[in-house]
């Protein structure tokens, strides 16, 4: 897999520390502050992808053997 959750989460915490620079001031502020709030956009939405997939795999877990129940394509991890 090229990216992973831990790859996220270094992108989040390296756009917290560019937030965080006192010396990012006007324009250039304003510039990182859209690009984080899109950054953060998308992680939702990777994290939310992320639940759904999971919880594809429990109920595929919980129901394997029962009644071989198989999970659409789309939501397989």
């Amino acid at each position: 897999m090229r990216n992973t959750l831990g790859d996220l989460n270094n992108h989040l915490f390296a756009t917290l520390e560019r937030l965080n620079d006192e010396d990012i001031k006007g324009e250039e502020l304003q510039e990182e502050i859209t690009r984080a709030k899109a950054i953060s956009d998308v992680a939702s939405k990777i994290i939310s992808n992320g639940s759904l997939i999971l919880e594809a795999k429990k109920v595929q877990a919980e129901t394997l053997g029962k009644d071989k129940t198989e999970i659409p394509k789309m939501l397989e991890g």
